[in-house]
């Protein structure tokens, strides 16, 4: 064969046998077979991605708290929470006050400590009868200097009463009861010595006269009570600077509803005087009819 017939067969279209060894080459329209080291290592000849190299995860120990560093997170975490708690109690539900004087007795004692619901007059009505803590309306309390203590004392003292625990403001506060409510024409004595409201005659046990006297007002009077106010008396009658004594302040002795702090429902302090403070509501039977009925400051 010449050289020019064999650069002719090469032309052709007959492809030229394989090499041994060789993978066979794929003819035209021939299905491409997947090399199988292709999903491991990308293209032919590439080197593997480190990218896609699974590395081990470490499995070291987490480093744990000592028993003593949770405790102690844990009380916390409870301190903190019973604070906010209390602190809302003595917000908008209850608190406590304690009694710095006599006027009150025999209900109330120097030094007992009350529970006093904040939710009155707010949410719940004020009745003939309760017993109310209200701030001075201006003029009835003489100007007290503040007590003198130690930083630590003084702290101790704001952070319980932060709480609710204790009332280092009692000496601002006055505690009364309730007589008279707005509209009410209370009168003072008939001739059996009782306090009338609306005509009608009181018979009052929660009262405290002095041996052999039966009216319970040294001094005669009559009032009306105006909208939004008070009358309030103490049961020591004859020991009490309340609404009759104080008629020539601003408040002409009357308590704005403003000025109520909240009704008084438990002697909480000593033990031994544990009891729920009653507001005597039959004592008051009849008041509210003779309102409207009744000759007013009659009896």
């Amino acid at each position: 064969m010449t050289a020019f017939e064999a650069s002719a067969a090469s032309g052709s279209g007959d492809p030229a046998p394989a090499s041994a060894g060789a993978p066979p080459v794929p003819g035209p329209g021939a299905p491409s077979v997947p090399d199988p080291g292709a999903a491991h290592h990308g293209a032919a000849g590439s080197a593997p991605d480190p990218g896609e190299l699974r590395r081990p995860r470490s499995h070291a120990p987490r480093k744990q708290r000592s028993p003593l560093v949770r405790f102690l997170r844990d009380v916390a975490v409870i301190l903190v929470a019973a604070i906010v708690i209390s602190f809302l109690i003595k917000t908008f539900l209850i608190r406590s006050f304690y009694i710095p004087s006599e006027s009150m007795l025999e209900t109330l004692h120097v030094n007992d400590r009350i529970v006093v619901n904040e939710l009155v007059p707010e949410v719940m009505p004020i009745e003939r009868g309760d017993v109310v803590v209200f701030k001075d309306p201006g003029g009835w309390l003489s100007e007290q200097p503040a007590p003198e203590q130690n930083p630590v004392v003084a702290f101790f003292d704001w952070l319980l009463s932060f709480v609710g625990l204790t009332a280092p403001d009692s000496n601002d506060h006055l505690i009364k009861r309730v007589i008279g409510l707005p509209g009410d024409t209370v009168k003072c004595c008939n001739e059996f010595g009782q306090m009338t409201v609306n005509g009608v005659p009181l018979e009052e046990p929660y009262v405290q006269l002095p041996a052999n006297t039966s009216d319970v007002s040294g001094e005669p009077f009559e009032v009306t009570v105006p909208e939004d106010s008070l009358w309030v008396m103490g049961d020591n009658r004859y020991n009490s600077c309340d609404s009759r004594c104080n008629q020539g302040t601003p408040s002409k002795g009357f308590v704005p509803y403003a000025n109520v702090v909240g009704r008084a429902i438990l002697i909480s302090w000593p033990i031994d005087r544990w009891t729920w403070l009653d507001n005597y509501s039959f004592v008051f039977t009849g008041v509210d009819s003779a309102d409207s009925t009744g000759p007013p400051g009659g009896g």
